[in-house]
């Protein structure tokens, strides 16, 4: 039988089933594809046949273990195992560089790593904190203040939407951020 025009399903099936040259038509279909992908991605000839194998090996096992799914086409679920395995490639390279890269190493990485954390759990808390305050002022401020900043409208046409002079419009988000500021200092005396 010609395995060349035999569907990816078929090949599937018959190497479940015990026909050895059915995943050799598979590997051969599609080794310059995936191969090139691989290579593209890791940019290491050696790293890429690491890749590459792992890739048929994982295959293999799953359809050995009678796990394969034929929702989606073989050479899709192909590629996606070795996308996955790059991306495991690239962590395990990155762990290995912290741990093991003395020279390069350094404990100022893993501080501003932290540092950076901690800013956007701070820049979290204290939008939180500012949209309590928000809501806490008089209904006109509080309307001017969120059209003003989180709507970007122009003081004009907050004084048009709202029908009220542009001053008064101004003078509102003037006294909503006296407003907030004292509440600060109310909660903050430091």
């Amino acid at each position: 039988m010609n395995l060349k025009k035999t569907s990816d399903a078929k090949l599937v099936r018959r190497y479940v089933n015990g026909d050895e040259t059915a995943l050799n038509e598979l590997i051969l279909r599609y080794r310059h594809k995936l191969y090139g992908y691989i290579l593209s991605r890791v940019k290491h000839p050696d790293i890429a046949e690491d890749i590459f194998q792992d890739t048929f090996i994982k295959i293999i096992n799953t359809l050995k273990r009678g796990n394969y799914n034929e929702e989606g086409k073989f050479g899709s679920w192909l590629m996606r195992i070795a996308h996955n395995l790059i991306i495991d490639h690239f962590r395990r390279q990155k762990r290995s560089q912290l741990r093991y890269d003395t020279e390069d190493f350094s404990i100022f990485d893993i501080l501003s790593d932290n540092q950076l954390a901690e800013t956007q759990i701070i820049r979290s808390q204290t939008v939180d904190n500012v949209k309590m305050l928000i809501e806490q002022l008089p209904e006109e401020q509080k309307t001017v203040l969120k059209m003003r900043i989180y709507d970007e409208i122009p003081f004009k046409e907050i004084a048009e939407l709202q029908n009220i002079s542009i001053n008064t419009a101004l003078g509102r988000m003037r006294y909503a951020l006296i407003n907030i500021r004292k509440m600060i200092e109310k909660d903050n005396p430091f």
